[in-house]
């Protein structure tokens, strides 16, 4: 007889607090992560969330939907899965996936890039600089085969 095999920790079995405003459990593809960013901006919008908080949502997750998609799964197939929850001041994002973790366990600084304009900007390295500029409350763990990167965008 063979040992039980241990299901996977479910990234959040633990209640969050406010309304659940989005949730959406989707394959790691640039084109998926496309719709569901409209998706969920037609979800914002819906719920009279202020534009700006809206317009920042959307740069902060695009940002790191795909850097998922580019650098935890590295081309690979794998699955995220995104939920946002209301608070009275902003809406608090939780993000999570199987990829690989951070180098070191721990989220990029947020360090701009040189650059030296007008001919030599670099194409990327402006992501975390921008998320870390928008959002606050972030917080990244590993919790079992999952990675966990919960934030918050200020409705201000």
């Amino acid at each position: 007889m063979r040992p039980a095999r241990r299901q996977p920790v479910h990234p959040f079995d633990t209640a969050f607090s406010g309304a659940t405003l989005f949730h959406r459990r989707f394959v790691a593809r640039d084109e998926t992560t496309r719709h569901v960013l409209q998706d969920l901006i037609a979800c914002l919008g819906q719920a009279d969330v202020p534009p700006k908080a809206i317009a920042n949502a959307e740069l902060i997750l695009a940002e790191i939907l795909n850097n998922v998609v580019e650098h935890a799964y590295a081309g690979r197939a794998g699955l995220i899965e995104l939920w946002l929850s209301a608070k009275t001041d902003g809406l608090v994002c939780n993000i999570a996936d199987q990829g690989q973790p951070f180098p070191g366990g721990a989220m990029p600084k947020a360090d701009l890039p040189p650059v030296s304009p007008p001919d030599n900007v670099p194409e990327g390295g402006f992501g975390w600089h921008i998320i870390r500029s928008l959002a606050v409350g972030l917080h990244y763990r590993r919790r079992g085969d999952w990675n966990l990167l919960t934030l918050e965008v200020p409705l201000g």
